[in-house]
């Protein structure tokens, strides 16, 4: 067998079906793009869904690529057996509507078996099909695969939901007889077992499973049917690599001796339990550095979660192998250099990656000994034999970090157990949870045959004219159906030439009119969206009778364009802001232009202070009076990056590309529209900034008539505030207001000094009512303050004389309620604690707290449970 690298393996695979006429798509972001459905890029084909569902026609119909993805629905898993991983690559070759079995099968046993490429032995390869695939059958066996290695099985059968699906076939590579299974039943291709390992999955997506169809049998044939395979690159390494397991390859053992060096006790391969702690640190330090360097950062939802989960459970494990300080950051550079030959950006930004990871690191030591706290005092308060709650468990897995095993670990030293079953009903009581959150939405769309398949031309003449005289309607659609004539309601169209933007990058799409031949508007023009073979496509809401075939004139809205391209430029000038300002590593993770502002989303840790807003802010405004040309060239790609071009780096690019550039200060690949010079905007504006998600910020911005708007916004709300503060002039309003503060100020102490006098005489009243429970003497008064800090002057005023050994203190606020509890040193002594009494006491008012042992408070709800409060502070007292 050849002795093959993982940089080869890749390189090899790309390269055959290059050599089959298939386009090398670059490995896209792992985190989606305009897909709600999906959290992770979690397999080839999920970045290809738009050629798939047909929504968008490639250029070449025959695709191949080399994916990262992640996938954590068995987080638990990864470590303790050979295979599971979060991170892994996805080798894969697609056919989009061009070749099917006939062509893949042939293809999958070359590159497998010829000398020239992979070069493995045919005796060692078994094949699964569906059983009513025949045609797959008939393909293996045509090739040379032996009748007793093809297993038919009824499993494989690719179905997601709606849209396209398929029956499969799964190719498996035998390992050998000293990998059997125990259970000789198992013993087969298909089989749970590690003889027989599954390197890839040929599904031919030939069916669409409609709204309504459960059985695979119902389901209509696809207009253009498809071919998705999927092979995992690090099962394929182990073989080349002879490793019985995926981590003894060069993907891993890298990590894994840099592991050995930051222990310093322990070593790979010594101990089946280090062992484990040595593969999670390897497969996690891998997904958090993908997952950081693609824009995710730490949070405690979404993709963050995940990322704060991953690296919580490497540092644990780190700590099984000595390890006490921070070291996961060390391994980012590590990672850079095993990924270096198809993922240069990882090496390229690990300064970063690692910068994040390592403060991400120094926040969890805290959480780590407040976890530890919690399981030590749940610990504390059972007896050996007893059983942690499974909601306690979950708690520390979910907010803490902690890994159930380490739970059970921690309570079988202390002699307890945990109850499993509780855990296992929380965490699926969150995952229930996080499906509802996701979208709905269906994970691929159907195909829509009719704008697959029409294949007129449509010229976008927009970047030079706003206005096409004279052009013939090619297409009309309506109800999804092609018609020759209408006259009323909303229809599709396709001109031969056209002005009108389509919908794309964020950028809204152009509106306008469409006239007939004798100068009659016929239509306006309310959405341009790009069919799947490019044309744009117009929707139109008729005014007039139109029909296929006529000649029109197309007539772009030029105030609302001339609105839209200021706000698109300004976007380009503050993303070039935001990277002078913030750093190279900040990236656009989403943007939307339209006539009234702009939007533009960008991955960094924590919010923007106002100074440095104010900075990017200048910064834009300084290049727009600078008045930059802004121009575009259409070049090649290799050009356009010699000049400097910012591109996406996951981003497919065609032979041909445009480059907008503004002045000397930007360049950047983009199709969108534009101003001829900064000075066109007129003022940059930023409203806002905001979070919306894991590491993602907002900037919400305004330009020519929109800012136009917010300044004349602005101007009357400041108008109402002088009105309201009786200021003669706006000038006066930061005088009016500071002194409205003071004065508020000089009631405020006032009010405290009056309720302190009403809280002493209260005080002095209540320190006369002394009760007794049990051995201990108690003050219990309701009192008429607006604040826990006049309860806590009242216990202040009583430690000084001590009229009894507890005072419970309680204030009525309306809507919700106020407790205090106060202990005497005498009472500490005897073990009483103020902490322990609010406890007690608080559910009555439908709250909680907590506190000191001499003082605690609480807040509730239900004021009408004060006097049930007083009579549970009565009976808990008579018990101690």
């Amino acid at each position: 067998m050849k002795e093959l690298s993982s940089a080869e393996i890749r390189s090899m695979f790309l390269r055959f079906f290059e050599s089959k006429g298939h386009s090398i798509e670059p490995s896209q972001s792992l985190i989606p793009k305009d897909d709600p459905t999906l959290l992770w890029i979690n397999s080839g084909v999920a970045t290809l869904k738009k050629y798939f569902d047909g929504s968008v026609i490639p250029e070449n119909h025959r695709i191949t690529n080399a994916q990262k993805s992640i996938r954590t629905n068995d987080i638990e898993n990864v470590g303790y057996t050979a295979r599971h991983h979060t991170l892994f690559e996805m080798l894969g070759n697609f056919s989009i509507g061009d070749y099917f079995k006939k062509e893949v099968i042939p293809w999958a046993w070359e590159l497998l078996t010829s000398p020239e490429w992979y070069a493995l032995d045919p005796d060692n390869l078994y094949i699964t099909v569906y059983p009513d695939d025949q045609e797959a059958k008939e393909c293996w066996l045509s090739v040379g695969v032996a009748p007793d290695h093809l297993y038919e099985e009824p499993d494989n059968f690719w179905d997601i939901g709606e849209g396209p699906s398929g029956p499969d076939t799964e190719i498996f590579y035998d390992r050998g007889a000293k990998f059997d299974a125990d259970d000789s039943a198992e013993n087969y291709p298909g089989g749970e077992n590690e003889r027989y390992l599954e390197i890839w999955n040929i599904v031919f997506s030939q069916f669409n499973h409609l709204p309504g169809l459960t059985n695979h049998a119902d389901y209509p044939e696809l207009p253009h049917k498809n071919i998705d395979t999927g092979m995992g690159l690090e099962r394929l390494v182990s073989i080349f690599q002879h490793a019985d397991t995926n981590f003894e390859t060069d993907l891993f053992m890298p990590l894994i001796r840099a592991t050995e060096q930051l222990s310093g006790q322990y070593h790979y391969g010594e101990s089946a339990d280090k062992d484990i702690s040595f593969k999670v640190i390897a497969d996690h330090a891998r997904a958090v550095t993908f997952a950081i360097g693609d824009g995710a950062l730490p949070s405690n939802e979404g993709r963050g979660y995940i990322i704060r989960r991953l690296l919580r459970r490497a540092v644990l494990h780190g700590r099984k192998l000595g390890i006490q300080n921070a070291f996961l950051a060390q391994l980012v550079p590590v990672v850079g250099e095993i990924m270096v030959d198809y993922y240069p950006e990882v090496k390229a930004n690990a300064e970063y990656i690692s910068s994040i990871v390592a403060a991400e690191e120094e926040r969890f030591s805290k959480t780590l000994s407040d976890g530890l706290d919690l399981l030590n005092s749940v610990m504390a308060k059972q007896n050996q034999g007893q059983e942690i709650d499974g909601a306690v468990a979950f708690k520390l897995y979910d907010t803490y970090g902690f890994p159930y095993e380490l739970t059970v670990e921690a309570a079988e030293d202390a002699g307890m157990t945990v109850d499993r079953d509780g855990f296992d009903q929380a965490m699926a009581a969150q995952k229930e949870r996080a499906r509802a959150a996701r979208s709905d939405a269906a994970s691929m769309g159907i195909q829509n045959e009719l704008l697959t398949d029409l294949k007129v031309s449509s010229e976008y003449v927009g970047w030079s004219e706003l206005t096409v005289e004279a052009t013939e309607l090619t297409a009309l659609i309506q109800n999804n159906t092609l018609i020759d004539a209408a006259d009323h309601g909303q229809v599709q169209a396709l001109f031969a030439k056209t002005p009108f933007y389509a919908e794309m990058g964020g950028q809204v799409a152009d509106h306008g009119t469409i006239q007939n031949e004798a100068g009659e508007v016929v239509a306006q023009v309310v959405d341009v969206q790009n069919a799947p073979n490019g044309q744009h496509l117009h929707t139109l809401q008729l005014l007039a009778p139109i029909q296929q075939g006529g000649i029109y004139r197309l007539d772009v809205d030029r105030a609302y364009h001339a609105a839209v391209s200021k706000n698109h430029t300004a976007t380009h000038m503050l993303d070039q802001a935001l990277r002078n300002i913030l750093g190279e590593h900040t990236a656009q993770a989403g943007s939307l232009v339209n006539a009234d502002e702009l939007r533009y989303d960008f991955t960094y840790n924590g919010a923007v202070d106002t100074a440095k807003l104010q900075e990017i802010e200048d910064l834009v405004n300084a290049k727009i009076i600078e008045n930059l040309p802004v121009t575009w060239v259409e070049t090649d790609l290799e050009s356009a990056q010699k000049l400097g071009a910012v591109a996406v780096f996951t981003e497919k690019y065609g032979e041909k590309v445009r480059v907008v550039s503004i002045g000397d200060f930007n360049a950047e690949f983009d199709g969108g529209t534009h101003v001829h010079s900064t000075a066109e905007i007129g003022m940059f504006k930023i409203i806002s900034e905001s979070g919306t998600g894991a590491g993602v910020r907002r900037i919400e911005a305004v330009t020519g008539e929109g800012l136009m708007k917010y300044v004349q916004n602005q101007n009357q709300l400041l108008t109402q505030v002088a009105k309201t503060v009786k200021a003669p002039e706006l000038a006066d309003v930061p005088n009016k207001v500071v002194a409205l503060q003071d004065s508020l100020k000089d009631a405020q102490r006032q009010i405290s000094g009056l309720e302190k006098k009403l809280a002493n005489q209260a005080a002095a009243s209540a320190f006369n009512q002394v009760q007794t429970a049990g051995n201990w003497s108690y003050i219990a008064t309701e009192m008429a303050v607006e604040s826990m800090d006049a309860l806590r002057e009242t216990a202040d005023s009583w430690k000084q004389n001590t009229p009894s050994d507890i005072l419970i203190l309680a204030a009525n606020l309306g809507e919700k309620v106020n407790l205090l509890v106060a202990m005497s040193p005498a009472a500490n002594a005897q073990g009483l604690k103020a902490g322990d009494l609010i406890k007690a006491i608080a559910p009555a008012i439908g709250g909680g707290g907590g506190g000191r042992p001499d003082m605690a408070q609480a807040g509730g709800k239900n004021p009408a449970g004060i006097s049930d409060a007083f009579a549970a502070a009565q009976k808990w007292l008579t018990t101690k």
